[in-house]
């Protein structure tokens, strides 16, 4: 798993120790000072400053109550929590192939109220037909070289996705225009795929939002998210998936969903650029 500070469960260990350090500074303390207020010794500290040991939930709040920044404490624990499952490689999720990724998310799926997904790249997995979730994970299969399970992962997929028309579920959804017309598949499975985003705007759970090209934007295009209740968090990078769940990482995504759910049109003006996209397949 990479060291970088910008990915990997290494760099999330650093990040959480350098914001305890800076608090620790902030606070006027020094690491012995600081030892002395949590009643331990300095060389704990030291171990925690340099992301040799991980801190409790005790040794966090401990640590923020000797810096005068309880404020701090929830962020704190979650991201510590969270460090060791926030950054998976893909092949260690594929490795028996892709069946088993589709499956192990529906728990989290089934008890998620409100959904918010943003995609620049393809149509979102609750809203794909069998032919494009086909022609989809195919690609991915071949090239992360999984074993070949795509007909038992579509069909996970499609069940995972059965929550757009059960329980109480709501889906808030933008896509980028550009998403209407990147073709996985046939010119027919593009086809069915658009058609089926027509459909899917009429359920009463789903909002469906389209980014023109033309948009006036204050927020660039940014990876593909989704966003479950207010929990967490996840992205698809090419090498691995990443999930958040500290308090503050999940606001931020809220937010730039948010902005950029400003630059979306919907209903009839959604409608016209499907339409488009449909007319333009040969």
């Amino acid at each position: 798993m990479p060291n970088s500070p910008s990915s990997g469960a290494q760099g999330a260990r650093l990040a959480v120790a350098a914001r305890l350090r800076e608090l620790m500074l902030d606070a006027g303390l020094q690491g012995q000072e600081l030892a002395a207020l949590c009643g331990w010794n300095g060389a704990k500290t030291s171990r925690i400053i340099n992301a040799r040991t991980a801190p409790s939930d005790k040794d966090i709040r401990a640590w923020c109550a000797a810096c005068g920044a309880n404020d701090q404490v929830e962020d704190l624990i979650a991201a510590n929590r969270a460090v060791d499952s926030m950054y998976v490689e893909w092949r260690r999720l594929t490795r028996t192939g892709l069946r088993r990724l589709q499956e192990s998310a529906v728990p989290l799926y089934e008890r998620t109220r409100h959904f918010r997904a943003y995609s620049s790249r393809v149509v979102p997995g609750v809203l794909q037909t069998e032919a494009y979730a086909t022609a989809l994970l195919a690609t991915v299969a071949d090239f992360r070289r999984t074993p070949d399970d795509v007909a038992e992962a579509v069909a996970a997929r499609l069940a995972r996705s059965r929550v757009i028309r059960t329980g109480n579920h709501r889906f808030a959804i933008l896509v980028e225009e550009s998403v209407l017309y990147y073709r996985l598949g046939s010119v027919g499975t593009m086809a069915e795929q658009l058609a089926y985003l027509l459909v899917a705007m009429s359920l009463p759970s789903v909002s469906l939002g389209v980014i023109p090209f033309t948009a006036v934007r204050t927020m660039w295009p940014v990876e593909t998210f989704n966003i479950f209740d207010d929990a967490e968090a996840g992205m698809e990078l090419l090498s691995a998936q990443v999930t958040v769940t500290a308090p503050g990482e999940v606001g931020l995504y809220a937010r730039a969903f948010d902005r950029l759910k400003d630059f979306a049109v919907y209903g009839a003006q959604a409608r016209a650029l499907i339409s488009k996209a449909i007319d333009s397949l040969e």
